[in-house]
């Protein structure tokens, strides 16, 4: 028998290198490039000597038939997969250790074995008793859910493939899992890619949803190789801070639906509760008349949400004053001071700044440019906005305010949680409205409302 050749993989990016080095020049990261087997010596190169068998090929107007989703019984998990789990289909799962993944699928399963689905939980990380206690704090000590504790892959796929097949697996998690005819530690590169492989081919070849919870490195992103999430369907990530009640499942990649949809969910004593209007909690504790906070209306995925952005300006005698954000991008948070101080002199150079998205929500597009901007400037003229007022748009590097997608049902939303103002680009498409529109084109019609004598 030939020998496996060796070579070497980052376990954080899956980047290959023909020997050891001790730093990965694409991710940066020290100390994760390990060795594992990646081919054959002596195999042949080429395919010339054996005849495949034929493809079935079949026409693009071929009758479709299609598979009913399964509805998993938790409303804000189908809206993040898109309208429920589709049969065949894998789907990956990470967050933060503690975050909640373990607990959100147990209820799922739960809740479809409770419906006479038959699902399985497989865990290599926790004990049946484990699982048990956590079942019985959820309430659901009477689901028929079937569970294993097993990180054999060989012993997984045969338990799995044993009569008819499961509606539902849960993999906790995928790192815990080892292939025996690969030679590696578990959670490694090679180990993970084929475990994965393996368990997705099942899932199209039985029509059982796979849902595959994976570790996620320090920087957030899940741990192995990248082309791990290119392999599944579906790619969820569970975000939230530990000193907040809110969590976020987010969809960051779907086949069977739209990305970047949500779904929010209340951590309690009894598990994850779900937020039909997140919206209200997280404007619970908003203060109407306080300098430095504003109301952004955002859009995540299809759902309209409000959110309060607070700011703080101190002036600092520092060389290199500090800047502090919490929930949106730091990068753009440096572009819209770059664009007051170029573009409307306030010289937010020489300042502190902290920014921070209340509730823990991290906030990615570009429409809260100039609720930033907004919280930046009440915060350094000590001016609270008016009451009732909601502020979204995007800045420019020119100074100029863009128009952003669905402003109707931004302002919707305002108005059903009794907002009354809106601050806005114009928009020659905006249908009508209850709320008072202010509309500003350029980022100095905005810093007139909080510096009257400046322009």
């Amino acid at each position: 028998m030939a020998k496996a050749q060796k070579s070497f993989a980052c376990s954080a990016c899956g980047s290959v290198y023909n020997r050891w080095q001790g730093k990965c020049d694409d991710c940066g990261e020290w100390n994760t490039i390990q060795e594992h087997a990646s081919s054959v010596s002596g195999a042949p190169k080429g395919l010339s000597q054996k005849k495949g068998s034929a493809v079935n090929l079949v026409a693009l107007s071929e009758p479709l038939a299609e598979s009913p989703r399964l509805m998993s019984g938790i409303a804000e998990l189908d809206r993040a997969l898109g309208g429920g789990l589709v049969p065949g289909s894998a789907i990956l799962v990470g967050g933060d250790p503690g975050i909640g993944k373990s607990t959100l699928l147990l209820q799922a399963m739960g809740a479809l074995s409770l419906k006479g689905e038959d699902c399985i939980y497989i865990s290599g990380e926790e004990a049946t008793a484990q699982i048990q206690m956590r079942a019985k704090r959820l309430g659901l000590s009477g689901a028929p859910l079937k569970l294993g504790c097993e990180t054999s892959l060989r012993n997984i796929l045969t338990t799995l493939d044993e009569g008819a097949a499961p509606k539902a697996v849960v993999i906790d998690s995928i790192q815990t899992l080892f292939a025996d005819h690969v030679e590696s530690a578990p959670g490694t590169v090679s180990q993970v890619r084929v475990c994965a492989h393996e368990l997705i081919s099942f899932a199209k070849r039985r029509g059982t949803v796979v849902l595959i919870v994976g570790h996620v490195t320090k920087d957030g992103q899940i741990a192995g190789p990248r082309v791990l999430e290119h392999m599944v369907d579906t790619v969820l990530y569970f975000e939230g801070d530990r000193g907040h009640q809110f969590r976020i499942l987010r969809a960051v990649k779907n086949r069977f639906g739209g990305t970047d949809e949500i779904g929010v969910f209340e951590m309690t004593g009894s598990g994850l509760n779900e937020v039909s209007n997140p919206s209200e909690l997280f404007l619970a504790d908003h203060s109407v008349r306080e300098p430095g906070t504003c109301v952004f209306a955002g859009i995540e995925g299809s759902r309209p949400l409000l959110v309060e952005i607070q700011a703080l300006v101190a002036r600092s005698s520092a060389a290199n004053p500090r800047r502090a954000v919490v929930g949106w991008d730091s990068g753009r948070l440096a572009m819209v001071l770059a664009v007051l101080d170029a573009r409307a002199g306030l010289g937010l150079s020489g300042c502190d700044v902290y920014l921070n998205v209340a509730g823990g929500l991290k906030i990615s597009e570009p429409a809260a440019d100039l609720a930033v901007a907004a919280a930046l400037m009440s915060s350094l003229s000590q001016t609270a906005l008016p009451e009732e007022t909601v502020v979204f748009g995007e800045i420019s590097l020119s100074g100029d305010v863009r128009s952003v997608a669905q402003s109707d049902n931004r302002l919707k939303e305002a108005t059903k949680l009794g907002f009354s103002r809106a601050i806005m680009p114009k928009n020659k498409k905006l249908g009508k409205t209850k709320l008072s529109v202010q509309t500003v084109s350029r980022i100095n019609d905005l810093v007139a409302q909080f510096f009257p004598d400046a322009i």
